[in-house]
C-alpha cells in the first residue's frame, strides 16, 4: 500500500498530509461514502483481510479519502469503478456527517464525510478488486439493521454509526415503512 497523502485539517488549515500518519493520528480530513441500493437492498461489501484496519468487517458499497484538489462527486465514481469495477452510476449527494472512531490497531477515523447513493439493479455486474473488497452481498436494509443489533462486531465502526445515528439524514424517507 502507498501511503497516499489525502486532505486533513492540522492546526484549523487543510493540508494533504499522508493517509496512515492521519489515522495513527487521528486527524480530521475528509472522506466519501458511496450506498447503492436497489429499491431497500443495499449493496455491501466485506473488507479485504489485507486492509490495514477494519480488515473482514462489512462495509457500505464504498468509501475512500477524495485526493487532494478532487471533488467529492468524482471521488464517489472513482471509487467505484476501483473498488468495485462498477461503471455508468452517477451517484446523488445524500449528506455531510463527521464522526470519529477507533477503527484498531492504532487507528482512528475522525472523518467529515460526503455520503452519496446511487440507484442500481441487483443484476448489475460488479468486479471487485482482491485487494480490496473479500466479498459483495445486496441486502434488505431492515435485515441489515436488524442484523447490526444482533451482531455488531460483523460491521466496520463507520457502518454501524450512519445506521445508529445518521439513518434518516442519509435514507430520509426511502426506508420508511
Amino acid at each position: 500500500m502507498t501511503d497516499e497523502m489525502i486532505p486533513a485539517w492540522v492546526d484549523g488549515t487543510l493540508e494533504p498530509v499522508a493517509k496512515l500518519e492521519v489515522h495513527r493520528r487521528g486527524l480530521r480530513h475528509k472522506a466519501v461514502s458511496v450506498f447503492v441500493m436497489d429499491g431497500e437492498n443495499v449493496l455491501l461489501q466485506r473488507r479485504a483481510a489485507t486492509k490495514y484496519h477494519s480488515p473482514g468487517l462489512w462495509a457500505n458499497t464504498c468509501c475512500t479519502h477524495p485526493k487532494w484538489n478532487e471533488s467529492a462527486a468524482d471521488c464517489a465514481v472513482r471509487r467505484l469503478r476501483e473498488e468495485l469495477g462498477i461503471t455508468g452510476l452517477y451517484p446523488a449527494y445524500r449528506d455531510r456527517i463527521e464522526y470519529r472512531a477507533d477503527v484498531g490497531n492504532g487507528m482512528v477515523e475522525h472523518e467529515v464525510v460526503d455520503v452519496f447513493m446511487a440507484m442500481a439493479e441487483r443484476k448489475m455486474k460488479v468486479y471487485p478488486n482482491p485487494e480490496e473488497v473479500a466479498q459483495v452481498e445486496w441486502v434488505g436494509f431492515y435485515d441489515l439493521t436488524a442484523e447490526l443489533k444482533r451482531r455488531p462486531e460483523r460491521f466496520t465502526p463507520w457502518l454501524r454509526i450512519y445506521l445508529e445515528q445518521y439513518k434518516d439524514r442519509i435514507f430520509g424517507t426511502l426506508m420508511r415503512p
